[in-house]
Parts: structure tokens; sequence; C-alpha cells
């Protein structure tokens, strides 16, 4: 299934990809069926082993994107987000959880290679060089508002309820943000929040970065989610936080200027959900060529040979699309938004029917927690929601492909 994909790829994402099948095939799945309990620990900070983090570091995978002068691993701009998708792909192969990880350092790092000044990238990029457990986080959604607030509705009413107040010296933020991405663990955060009140949310959002230690900055929970479990999903509050000047990034235009983040997050969330549907399909295929049911190997029986061609035309027709969509990312094509947020979409509800055939076909087993079947169906469950709700992603479909006419799709129309 993958030698005409072979063929595109270059020497250099070969090698990587290369890499990163060996650090998960060595490392990652050993980890997942030998310790497959702490999956379930409700103390988080013990859930994945440091072990696996620092290993993805040896093969510098846990820097991507971070410029090659403060030590990261800086990848060909001309190829960046199709290579950032294998990579990411390769990852949730062995657990999504962990690709979840360290894709928020990924994305945010191009982020703040974009928006910080030079002395910021210069403190942070060099704090996550030197600690293998440093991990960066994102923070947009709010309890009164997700991934409706990004088709935009460009009111007043859909601005953030988080707020940030200048005052000498610096900002002061105040709210509350949850089912943040590393949110738990992270050590730095990137913090959206209204700035302008009465303003529309494109002219009053602005962001700011958020180091974990300042005092007024708490974060209360970890989210316990149904799957991608290796990634501490976190809620943070904010009383009376003081950030100084410098560490403004974007003063009321912070959601267009994110367009940096936001495009290739599509793209490798989609490549996530491919990951795991690889996974589901390899482990399926091994399974049906090897037991045997009525006398013959599980294959040889039409309904299951018919279940598997399903899994492997789902898997080969998302990798199509996401090629297409992470090329026009790249080339900063006119249809990248359109595309990115297709893939996205597509790839969620594919990858749940992959990962359901492969539930169905093993049996009894696909239930057993010990066998790891259902584990890739509930970390595929959450890719219905994850960079935005599958309405949602349709909706901003249809306003890239005909903005001129598309609705408002929340309050009245203009």
């Amino acid at each position: 299934m993958m030698d005409s994909f072979d063929q595109a790829l270059t020497e250099e994402q070969r090698l990587m990809r290369q890499s990163c099948r060996s650090f998960v095939d060595q490392a990652v799945i050993p980890f997942l069926r030998e310790e497959w309990q702490r999956e379930w620990q409700m103390e988080p900070e013990g859930r994945l082993p440091e072990g696996i983090l620092k290993a993805a570091d040896e093969i510098g995978i846990r820097t991507l994107g971070v410029p090659a002068r403060y030590g990261g691993t800086e990848l060909d701009p001309e190829n960046e987000v199709r290579s950032f998708a294998l990579i990411a792909e390769e990852i949730a192969r062995g657990d999504s959880g962990l690709a979840d990880k360290l894709v928020q350092n990924w994305k945010v790092a191009v982020l703040l290679r974009n928006l910080a000044p030079e002395h910021l990238q210069e403190r942070w990029f060099t704090r996550l060089v030197e600690n293998p457990s440093f991990l960066f986080a994102h923070c947009l959604t709010e309890p009164k508002g997700a991934s409706d607030r990004w088709l935009p509705y460009n009111v007043p009413e859909a601005a953030m309820d988080t707020r940030a107040e200048h005052i000498d010296g610096g900002w002061r933020i105040n709210g509350r943000k949850h089912y943040i991405s590393n949110g738990y663990d992270a050590g730095l955060y990137v913090v959206y929040a209204n700035t302008r009140p009465g303003s529309g949310m494109l002219q009053g959002t602005s962001s700011f970065l958020v180091p974990r230690e300042t005092p007024g900055l708490e974060v209360v929970r970890c989210n316990e989610t149904i799957g991608c479990r290796f990634m501490n999903n976190g809620e943070i509050y904010f009383s009376d936080c003081v950030v100084p000047d410098d560490h403004l990034l974007s003063e009321g235009a912070a959601l267009s200027k994110a367009a940096v983040y936001f495009r290739p997050g599509k793209i490798i969330q989609a490549a996530k959900n491919l990951g795991v549907g690889v996974a589901a399909f390899e482990r399926t295929a091994e399974f049906v060529q090897t037991y045997e049911r009525g006398g013959k190997l599980l294959i040889k029986h039409q309904v299951v040979a018919s279940r598997l061609a399903d899994m492997a035309t789902r898997i080969a027709a998302i990798r199509s699309l996401l090629n297409q969509a992470a090329l026009a990312v790249d080339q900063r094509s006119g249809d990248a938004d359109a595309l990115c947020n297709m893939v996205k979409v597509h790839a969620s509800q594919e990858i749940l029917g992959v990962c359901q055939n492969a539930v169905e076909l093993h049996g009894g087993m696909g239930a057993m927690l010990d066998v790891g079947i259902e584990k890739l169906y509930r970390d595929a469950t959450i890719f219905l929601h994850m960079d935005a709700t599958v309405d949602i992603s349709h909706f901003k479909i249809i306003k890239a492909m005909f903005p001129e006419t598309a609705g408002a799709y929340a309050g009245p129309e203009a």
C-alpha cells in the first residue's frame, strides 16, 4: 500500500520515516503491550514514562520546527507540512496520545518563530531543547465557546470570555480555558484573550505567552478522556495573571495571525488519524492471516476479505487527500483552507469506520483491554471533535469555497 507513496518522498523524508518507525516498533509498541494498564492510572503524571519522550528526543522529533540555531530540528520549508504529516502518522501508529504531546510542540514552535520576539524565542526554545519533558500548549477553547467560534462569526457576542487588560508595564489576564491539549503538563502556554470588549473576534482577540510558573495561573484538573489518554488534557484558570508587555504576541489580530498554527494543525490531525487507521489495518491483516475459524484462515472467508478491503480502500483514499491538502498548505495555495478542513473531517469519519472493522474482525478479542484493538477504536472516537467538530468543519469548507454566498451559520444573516 505504500510503494507509490514512497516514490514521492524525498530522501530526507524516507530517513525520517524510517527512524520514526523504528522508534515506534522498538519503544512505543512494546511499552503499550507490556504496560497497557498504565493508560488507566488516575495520576496523570505517571502514565507515560519519561523515557519515551527521551527516546523521541534522541531521534530529533520532539523539537521539530524549532530553529536550528537553538538546537531544534528544522525541516525543508518547501515540504515542512508534508514532513510533519509523515512523522505524525508514524508516531500515531504507535500511540495517538504520544503524537498529540509532540504535535503541540511542533505547532506552537511554528507560531513562536513567526510571532515571538527573538529574546523570547531564545529563552523558550532553549528550555524546550534542554528539557526532554518540556511541553508547549495552545489555549483557545473555553467553556462557552470552542470550534463554533472559528467559523468565524465575527460579532462581540462570540468574543473570548477570557479577558486581558493593559496595565502599567504589562497585561492582566482573567478567565478560564479548558480541553487544552498538553494543558495539564505544559511549561509554556499561548493564551488567547479578549482585549477590546465590544469588538468582533477578529479585531479584539490578542495572544500572549504565559509561563506555567506565572502567579495567577493555576492548572486545576486533568480531563479524563475516553481515548488519547497519554496526552494529558487540562483545564487552566487565570486570576489576575500578569505578564510583561513583551509577552504579547499579537494584539487584536491574533486569530488571523494564528493561521500558521491552524492550517498545519488540520493536516497533522488528519495524519494522526491515518496513523491509528494504519495500526488497526496492520494488526487486523496479521490477525486474519494467522487465526483459523471454520477450518480455514479468517481471510479466506468472503465477509472478512470484504471488510479488510474496505479498510485498505479508506486508508488509501485518506492518504491521497492528505497528500493533496498538505501540498496545498506548503505551497500556500488558494484552496488550502478548504482542503485542510476536508481532510481533517474526512479522516476522522473514515478512520472510525476502519477501527470499527478492526474491533469486529477480532471478535471477542477486539473488546479485551490487554489486546489493544479497542484502544484504537477509543482513540479514533476522539478525532471527530479534535481541531473542530465535523459540522463546523463542513461550514468552514463551504465558507472557503463560496465566500460570497455562504451563510453566517450563527445569528442573523448580515
